[in-house]
């Protein structure tokens, strides 16, 4: 469980295995995990989590604090602990998660599915509907609105409507409900972000400058702030691209899109399409720094998720905004 306010401060293996300077195998096998005294994981998932406070204290050497023990409407809870909470199988659960009442409140942390506590608990089912003559979209029907025009199409919607859901996306553009969700969030987070860099607001008070309702803007007040951060981030990678451009290992200066595969994310690659450049790509991320890519056309990897160093992948500098020549340097030092 992740509680209420403590999201920031999340970080997975590869966070931790990056802190210590090793590879993740390396930490798995070292035992460093079940070491006594070790914060425990958030929940029991496949996928571990751990308090980046707690895991600060007790590689400090400092006591580990306890995090707070009563439940907030806000706690973040995974899928076990959402199906603990509503006393029901996994399998259960796993169906109710599609419903747009609890869909629309779902945030990806740390790669993992959360759920609000008082979304969790306060959901009821809707009545099973009695079968029909094949209304509502077909199984498998492919997208009725290109990708490349859903954006301005979901924006309209949005100005028509500023308590859009995904439900409603899908049943007027005809397209699948993750693709609505996706296009529905990404709007609303630009435009918070808009708000939030010209009036200085924070996500919630865009979210009421805007007129959106607050249960459905969750992930979109997330994305927004990492939106704004990605914005800020900007010059500096403009920075980083210039340098790589002026030693020779890109044929533009062009900086790179700042790209959020998780909500609370910010990445970045920079191709190197010279045929003598020492790796195919870098990628940048705001909590790991740069590394290589050995593909210049998916340099960000399988689920954008941040690799432990191998072949074709290595870190290089230290800090997450290292000076751009500093960068350079390092990327000279694996030629």
């Amino acid at each position: 469980m992740i509680r209420a306010g403590r999201r920031h401060l999340v970080r997975t293996l590869a966070d931790l295995a990056a802190q210590q300077g090793i590879a993740v195998p390396t930490l798995i096998s070292s035992a460093r995990l079940q070491a006594p005294g070790f914060p425990a994981p958030l929940s029991a998932g496949r996928t571990r989590l751990y308090d980046g406070e707690q895991v600060d204290a007790y590689l400090a050497g400092r006591p580990v604090p306890a995090l707070p023990t009563v439940d907030d409407d806000e706690d973040l809870l995974d899928r076990q602990e959402a199906a603990a909470l509503r006393g029901v199988p996994l399998h259960v659960w796993d169906r109710r998660k599609k419903t747009p009442a609890v869909s629309e409140h779902m945030v990806l942390v740390g790669g993992v599915e959360h759920w609000p506590r008082h979304v969790v608990r306060d959901y009821t089912p809707a009545p099973r509907p009695r079968p029909s003559g094949g209304t509502g979209r077909p199984a498998g029907a492919g997208d009725q609105v290109p990708r490349d025009l859903l954006p301005a199409r979901v924006a309209q919607l949005l100005d028509a409507d500023p308590a859009l859901t995904a439900a409603a996306v899908t049943e007027q553009l005809g397209v699948h409900r993750n693709t609505a969700q996706a296009a529905l969030t990404q709007c609303r987070a630009e435009r918070m972000a808009d708000v939030m860099e010209q009036r200085g607001l924070t996500a919630a008070q865009a979210t009421a400058a805007l007129g959106y309702p607050v249960g459905l803007t969750r992930r979109a007040s997330t994305r927004a702030e990492a939106v704004l951060r990605g914005r800020q981030a900007r010059p500096y990678l403009a920075d980083v691209a210039r340098a790589l451009h002026a030693r020779g290992w890109t044929t533009t200066d062009t900086p790179p899109a700042v790209q959020h595969p998780a909500d609370d994310e910010c990445v970045a690659a920079l191709v190197l399409d010279h045929p003598e450049a020492p790796a195919a790509a870098l990628v940048w991320s705001e909590r790991h720094g740069w590394r290589t890519s050995a593909s210049r056309r998916h340099p960000l990897g399988p689920g954008a998720a941040w690799p432990s160093p191998g072949p074709g992948v290595r870190y290089l500098a230290t800090g997450t905004t290292p000076a751009p020549a500093d960068v350079v340097k390092a990327l000279e030092a694996t030629d």
